[in-house]
C-alpha cells in the first residue's frame, strides 16, 4: 500500500508540474506578445535605468549618474548613402557632397559629410528623429553596465569595429588597423552589440539632438535628460538672452525639433569613427561640433523613433 501511495503522489506531483510549467510558458509567451513590434530596420531599446558617463577619463564624462530613459526604437545601422539618396530624390534636398563618393563609395556605406541640420531634415522625412545623448549611450551600452565598449571592456583590436584605420591619413603610431576598407566600412560589417545594433563604436560619428555642455552631467535630470538651447543660439539669432527658466524650457525633444532651423550651437556627436583611437570609441566619450558644419567625411547619423503609448 505504501508503494502504491508513493507512486500516486509522484504521479500527482508530475501532473501539477506539467500544468504549472505550461502556465509559465503561456505567461512568458503573452509577455513576449505584448512587446511592440519594431519598425523594419530598427530594434526596440527597452525602458529602464542605466549608469551614464565615466569617472575615469575626461571631466565632461563625470560624474557617473543614474539616468532613466523611456523605451524607443533605434536604427540597426547608420543611415546609408542609398537611404539618403532616396530622401534627396523625394524632397529635392541638397545632395550629398561629391567627396562622399570617395569615403563612402557604395549605397551600403554610411552617408557622411552631414551637418546636424542635414541629419535633422533626413530624420523628419523618415518619420523619425535624432537620439538624445542619453538614449544614444543607453543603446550603445547594450545593457552592459559600466563597460567601456559596446562589447565589454576588451580594448578593440580591429575585429570589433572600424577604428584607428591606418588609411585615415593620420601619421600616428596608434593608427595600426587595416580592416580592408579604404575609408568608411559598409554598415553592418562588424558584430552587433547585445541590443542588435551595429557600429555603435567607430566607423562614423553620429549626431545627437542635444546641445553640448561639458558640465551638463552635474545638473542632468534623472528622467529622459536632453539639453536644448545654449546662449549661442540666442546670440546667433540676435535675440536677448532669456531667463534661466526660459532657457530651461528648451530642454525637451519637441522644442528642439520645432526650433531646429534656428539652432547654431554645437551639438553632440557620439561613437567615434574610423579615424579615432581606442580611447575615443568608448561608449561614454562625448564630442561636439557646430550644427552647420558639413565638412567632415566621418560625420553621419542614426535615427530613433518613439514607441507609441
Amino acid at each position: 500500500m505504501k508503494i502504491v501511495s508513493l507512486l500516486t503522489s509522484i504521479f500527482v506531483i508530475g501532473i501539477l508540474l506539467m500544468i504549472t510549467t505550461g502556465f509559465e510558458d503561456d505567461k512568458t509567451k503573452v509577455e513576449e506578445d505584448k512587446k511592440p513590434e519594431a519598425p523594419e530596420g530598427m530594434v526596440l531599446i527597452p525602458a529602464g535605468e542605466f549608469l551614464m558617463g565615466s569617472n575615469n577619463y575626461k571631466d565632461e564624462e563625470r560624474p557617473v549618474h543614474k539616468v532613466y530613459v523611456d523605451a524607443f526604437y533605434m536604427d540597426i545601422h547608420e543611415v546609408t548613402v542609398g537611404e539618403y539618396k532616396k530622401f534627396v530624390a523625394a524632397t529635392g534636398y541638397q545632395p550629398l557632397r561629391s567627396v562622399v563618393a570617395t569615403y563612402s563609395p557604395t549605397d551600403n556605406h554610411p552617408a557622411v559629410c552631414l551637418s546636424w541640420h542635414d541629419a535633422m531634415a533626413y530624420a523628419k522625412w523618415a518619420g523619425k528623429r535624432l537620439p538624445t545623448e542619453a538614449e544614444w549611450e543607453k543603446a550603445a551600452r547594450g545593457g552592459l553596465q559600466g563597460k567601456m565598449y559596446p562589447w565589454g571592456n576588451d580594448v578593440p583590436d580591429g575585429s570589433q569595429c572600424n577604428f584607428s584605420d591606418r588609411n585615415s591619413g593620420k601619421n600616428n603610431a596608434d593608427m595600426f588597423v587595416d580592416d580592408g576598407f579604404r575609408w568608411n566600412a559598409p554598415v553592418g560589417s562588424y558584430q552587433p552589440n547585445p541590443y542588435g545594433l551595429h557600429d555603435m563604436a567607430g566607423n562614423v560619428w553620429e549626431w545627437c539632438l542635444d546641445a553640448h555642455d561639458p558640465s551638463f552631467y552635474s545638473k542632468s535630470p534623472y528622467k529622459n535628460p536632453v539639453l536644448g538651447a545654449t546662449a549661442v543660439d540666442w546670440f546667433e539669432n540676435n535675440l536677448i538672452l532669456p531667463s534661466k527658466e526660459a532657457m530651461a524650457s528648451t530642454n525637451n525633444i519637441e522644442w528642439i525639433i520645432e526650433n531646429a532651423e534656428t539652432i547654431a550651437s554645437n551639438r553632440v556627436l557620439r561613437g567615434g569613427s574610423r579615424a579615432c583611437t581606442a580611447i575615443v570609441v568608448r561608449v561614454s566619450l562625448r564630442n561636439s561640433e557646430s550644427a552647420i558644419t558639413r565638412y567632415y567625411n566621418d560625420f553621419g547619423v542614426r535615427c530613433v523613433k518613439d514607441v507609441e503609448p
